[in-house]
């Protein structure tokens, strides 16, 4: 197949391309390298089946024509990152709203296929764990920009539904769960990597809060196989689902097992969320995710461990802080 990766450059995005060149597909990344790198693709750029389109999802013209070459999109552009979206709102909104619109505009010219990347993030403040696809969103005050971004991707969801009963385009969404691996940057405010990046280099571990909140930490490995099975299910077609582990660990617990697993000196620092933020920021107490419908629609179920996935983490963070030496 004819493969287009919207954000193919990025953490994610990169890692499905190889995956799917691997699989004998070909693959174009449209990818402006605003958070997503070059260096993340260079080792595919002197295949055949590969290609790189240096541009913005919000250009129209471009992605209607990407989108028109491909038999299936993987919607995966947006903005990432908790410290981003707190301290740029406006351009949130603005880039995972629009650009959304614009690759289903381009998907319901000729019903191509495609998969929106959305995010734990919608299911908000609820507390009803763990979380199913059709349960209730519960979000925070508009007037608090960190549930922005769980707004924006909410939205996108709304959209895909709409452009499938509407228009007829076969989408696929999915939320993904703390999704983490190789080549993932800490410079957004990316917990694991900024965790192991600290304990690599025996700083102090900066957990954010009390460290009680819960989180369930997915090996990008196990995320690209649940999407690509999903890729290949007409049974997914019209429907939303969790891709994530089920391991649950709070960020405290997620810090002393990165540095020990380090071997470590690092101490443990907390910084109160006004700190780390901004007055009044909001965070969830646990997150979840039921993965029963992915596994009875694709049969599959995550496989790498908590611990493996530090292992991963670690032994990357460790080539890049060579590199950088």
């Amino acid at each position: 197949m004819r493969i287009l990766i919207t954000g193919g450059a990025g953490f994610i995005g990169s890692h499905l391309s190889e995956r799917l060149l691997s699989l004998g597909h070909a693959v174009t990344v449209l990818d402006d390298l605003s958070t997503g790198s070059a260096d993340n693709v260079a080792s595919m750029r002197d295949n055949k089946d590969f290609k790189l389109r240096v541009g913005s999802c919000l250009d129209e013209p471009l992605v209607i024509e990407l989108v028109d070459q491909a038999d299936y999109t993987f919607h995966l552009a947006a903005a990432v990152g908790v410290k981003l979206i707190v301290e740029r709102p406006v351009h949130t909104i603005e880039t995972n709203v629009r650009a959304t619109e614009v690759v289903l505009s381009a998907a319901a010219t000729k019903q191509k296929r495609v998969l929106i990347a959305s995010t734990s993030e919608v299911y908000g403040k609820s507390e009803k764990v763990p979380f199913h696809e059709d349960d209730d969103i519960s979000l925070g005050a508009t007037c608090r920009s960190r549930w922005a971004y769980a707004c924006s991707k909410a939205l996108d969801e709304w959209l895909a539904f709409a452009y499938c009963t509407e228009k007829d385009v076969p989408a696929t969404m999915v939320r993904f769960f703390n999704t983490v691996g190789p080549r993932q940057t800490g410079r957004y405010g990316m917990v694991l990597p900024n965790f192991v990046r600290q304990a690599l280099k025996n700083e102090p571990i900066t957990v954010y809060g009390d460290g009680k909140q819960a989180r369930c930490f997915g090996h990008v490995f196990d995320a690209i196989e649940a999407i690509i099975r999903l890729m290949n299910s007409d049974n997914a077609v019209g429907r939303v689902f969790n891709v994530g582990s089920t391991e649950e660990t709070t960020i405290e617990e997620l810090a002393i097992r990165v540095r020990d697993a380090a071997n470590s000196h690092s101490e443990i620092q907390f910084i109160p969320y006004e700190e780390a933020y901004a007055e009044g920021f909001e965070d969830m107490p646990r997150r979840i995710p039921d993965v029963n419908r992915l596994f009875e629609t694709t049969g599959f179920k995550p496989e790498r461990t908590l611990t493996e996935i530090i292992g991963d983490v670690i032994k990357d963070q460790k080539s890049t802080l060579a590199r950088e030496s």
